[in-house]
């Protein structure tokens, strides 16, 4: 049998909410694969300049709209399903939003500040890179995880 919560809204919400998740996944994916490996063979000066850039550029509306929305979107589609056989998938990938969240404002969002104002590349580069690759393989893998638990969340929820 069908989960019916909600009905097709529910599926919409829970369905657009994993491909929001899944956007961020590879966004996050882009910089550990290529993004930083390319910049790690620059020499500081190019480095800083050319994150700065991509720290100004990024935000906008395309990466904002599912950065927030996959928050937003995992929340309802976790309400939405709070009675049903994806309420489990929906929760957890909840919890692995939040804290994709948590951890680029805690973590990388101060990184990219701090790299904003510094004047000595070279300083502002070993204060920035070694830690700011780190979270962002942190986020990588529990934006992953959480789309994971969205596409699970959409089979056991139309499972007949």
């Amino acid at each position: 049998m069908t989960e019916n919560r909600g009905g097709k809204g529910a599926g919409a919400v829970l369905g657009t909410a994993t491909a929001a998740t899944g956007l961020l996944a590879g966004v996050w994916f882009a910089y550990v694969c290529s993004v930083m490996p390319a910049l790690a063979r620059s020499d500081d000066k190019v480095y800083v300049e050319v994150m700065r850039n991509v720290n100004d550029v990024i935000q906008n509306p395309v990466f904002f709209t599912p950065f927030f929305g996959a928050v937003i979107l995992a929340a309802v589609a976790a309400w939405q399903h709070r009675a049903g056989r994806a309420r489990v998938w929906t929760l957890a990938a909840l919890v692995l939003a939040v804290a994709v969240f948590l951890v680029t404002s805690a973590a990388n969002v101060p990184l990219n500040d701090a790299l904003a104002t510094a004047h000595d590349p070279t300083a502002a580069r070993a204060a920035f890179e070694g830690p700011w690759v780190t979270w962002n393989i942190v986020r990588a893998v529990l934006t992953t995880a959480g789309f994971a638990c969205l596409l699970k969340a959409l089979a056991v929820r139309n499972r007949t």
